[in-house]
């Protein structure tokens, strides 16, 4: 019997599940799992995960906090919660996701990542098992550096450009979550088009972020993110990590096309690739005339600071 796409995949790339379903990581056996503020604010409105954010509300009900400090240690402790569970599933790591409120707050950032950090020890996780996810600003970058010296490992999220990429490997930042889908909309969006395969610019942006990274020996991890649809996902065959979303791990497995390698380091390093100048003024000035990149950037930033205000209205309703 010949393997399945998903089963082909996994010989060359690590598979991530993109959810807070812990029914859909046990059913597709990821190596790790990822979540952000909007994959738990959708799992905690379904009756089988909210009694996790029912205990972190009842666990801080005789809290001496209040306010705003009382809704941001429900929220944490709910992320810590889900975290703790979906390690009890995966063989490897979670992601957890710093607020997106302190996206340009470099020392708000590193003082949440040891707060989040320290939570996960009390509860018996080593650091090893976590890594912080935070949005891949220049604040957001600095920040991942300095937890990256202290053992803490981060996973740069809402990266949308090469510039953003070499900023985080060249701060020695373990993993970055290029988001494949969000720039094929971006483009779709302005100019009709479906785009398929390789032709995706979305894909493209992965291909031209792995090859550098492996041509000039970075060690930091391309985790391809944010995928619409198989094709995505197939074109990056062989990119270091992979975080697929359950529907889209149904579909790879249900599927029984050939599915080859498709990025691979030894062919990166036979590219003729330009170095990237990262100091601060060029990665603002990349960024900025990158209207994709900075849009996406910014919408991204939103949305999740959105989901997070729309949890903390869901608490102050439970109190």
């Amino acid at each position: 019997m010949s393997a399945n796409q998903l089963q082909s995949l996994k010989q060359f790339t690590t598979v991530v599940a993109d959810t807070g379903d812990f029914e859909s990581i046990r059913k597709f056996a990821p190596q790790d799992a990822t979540t952000n503020p909007s994959l738990i604010l959708k799992a905690v409105l379904q009756p089988e995960y909210r009694s996790l954010l029912d205990k972190a509300i009842a666990e801080n009900k005789g809290s001496s906090l209040s306010g705003a400090e009382l809704l941001h240690k429900i929220i944490d402790d709910t992320l810590i919660l889900f975290g703790l569970e979906i390690l009890k599933i995966v063989p490897g790591r979670v992601s957890t996701e710093v607020d997106a409120r302190l996206s340009f707050d470099t020392e708000g950032t590193i003082a949440k990542a040891h707060y989040l950090i320290g939570l996960y020890e009390k509860a018996g996780i080593s650091r090893e098992r976590v890594l912080i996810k935070i949005a891949s600003t220049w604040e957001g970058i600095r920040a991942a550096e300095v937890l990256q010296k202290e053992g803490i490992n981060c996973n740069l999220t809402l990266l949308f450009s090469l510039v953003q990429a070499v900023a985080c490997a060249e701060g020695g930042i373990r993993l970055i979550s290029p988001f494949v889908g969000r720039i094929y909309d971006y483009y779709k969006s302005k100019t009709g088009k479906e785009y398929v395969g390789l032709e995706d610019p979305g894909v493209q942006s992965v291909h031209v972020i792995y090859n550098y990274f492996k041509k000039y020996g970075h060690d930091t991890q391309v985790m391809g993110a944010s995928f619409r649809n198989t094709g995505e996902i197939v074109a990056l065959a062989g990119c270091d990590l992979l975080t697929i979303s359950p529907d889209l791990l149904a579909k790879l497995e249900a599927s029984e096309e050939p599915l080859l390698r498709v990025l691979d380091p030894e062919s990166a390093k036979k590219l003729d690739i330009p170095k990237v100048p990262v100091d601060e003024k060029s990665f603002r000035w990349a960024l900025n005339e990158d209207a994709m990149a900075t849009d996406k950037l910014a919408e991204g930033i939103r949305k999740f600071g959105e989901d997070i205000v729309k949890l903390e209205g869901i608490i102050a309703q439970s109190l």
